[in-house]
């Protein structure tokens, strides 16, 4: 890594201090891995160090910047936001090379990850039958198909990997079904424990959500034995993957599939919902980006 590039972890954001903390107390265990590096950290939303100030922190005595998405699925945010952001640290630093790595994702990576976490709590649950035992992946929700159908891969690579007889999907917020609803069913058909896997990086809000809302389906349920993982932000193979980012993508010039994207402005123009190009994306002007985004794993819609 050239002492001129500056890398620049761009984290969520939470409402609740502690996993904003989190992520900052991430980027300085990256540090201590890779002393010569420079690694910066800033948020998109709620804290104090946003996306414009992070990036022309960045851009101070720094000839290249690498943002690097600190998220798993890919969004609005990470989709709309981090590129315009870019595009207007480019006009306010025309001497500095800005770089979007592609964000975290839902690759071998991650899921190895996952799969540890189920791992465990099959071993807290006294290693029961896993045809009796069900398992929940349960991530943030997102108005954007894209990012919901990342976590439907793991879902489908859980069951694939294991015996489990049922292997459901549930959201927090913003899109169905929620833990409860999912839960139900497992129930009705026969479920004897539940694996409840959240799929997030660090602590927040959220995170205490979970907690409560596990607390009162141990009490609605007495005779279903509940399984419950943690967020694994500091888990060795994220830091494996965010070195991998550095490796190949940061390196190669392989960028986030929407920074430079000329569907990315008609779709802010056109406020697009769900950020998903699927309502003004490339088939509708005729062109087939299915091939051209393959390498950059294009989950996100430009169908």
């Amino acid at each position: 890594m050239n002492t001129d590039t500056t890398i620049l972890l761009v984290a969520h954001g939470s409402r609740g201090r502690d996993g904003n903390q989190e992520s900052i107390n991430f980027a300085t265990q990256w540090r201590q891995r890779h002393p010569d590096w420079r690694i910066e950290v800033c948020f998109i939303e709620h804290a104090d160090v946003l996306l414009a100030e992070g990036l022309d922190r960045a851009a101070k005595a720094a000839r290249t910047v690498v943002a690097i998405p600190l998220i798993l699925n890919a969004a609005g945010h990470v989709k709309m936001e981090l590129p315009a952001a870019v595009e207007a640290a480019r006009a306010r630093h025309p001497a500095v090379n800005f770089v979007i790595t592609r964000h975290l994702g839902m690759g071998r990576e991650i899921f190895a990850v996952l799969q540890a976490q189920l791992d465990r709590q099959m071993k807290q649950l006294a290693v029961p039958d896993p045809q009796t035992t069900g398992v929940v992946l349960l991530g943030r929700g997102s108005s954007d198909l894209g990012a919901n159908g990342e976590l439907a891969k793991m879902a489908r690579w859980l069951y694939e990997e294991n015996e489990h007889e049922l292997v459901d999907l549930a959201f927090t917020g913003v899109t169905w079904p929620r833990l409860e609803t999912v839960v139900q069913r497992q129930a009705r058909l026969g479920m004897m424990q539940i694996a409840i896997i959240p799929v997030y990086l660090f602590t927040g809000v959220l995170i205490e959500r979970i907690g409560e809302q596990v607390a009162r389906l141990r009490q609605q349920y007495p005779r279903i034995a509940f399984g419950l993982g943690g967020h694994f932000g500091f888990d060795d193979g994220v830091f494996r993957l965010l070195d991998a980012r550095v490796a190949t993508d940061a390196l190669d010039g392989d960028m986030l599939e929407c920074d430079g994207c000329k569907y990315r402005e008609l779709a802010e123009g056109e406020h697009l919902h769900d950020h998903s190009h699927t309502a003004i994306g490339c088939a509708q002007h005729g062109h087939d980006h299915a091939h051209a985004h393959e390498h950059h794993g294009c989950a996100h819609s430009h169908a």
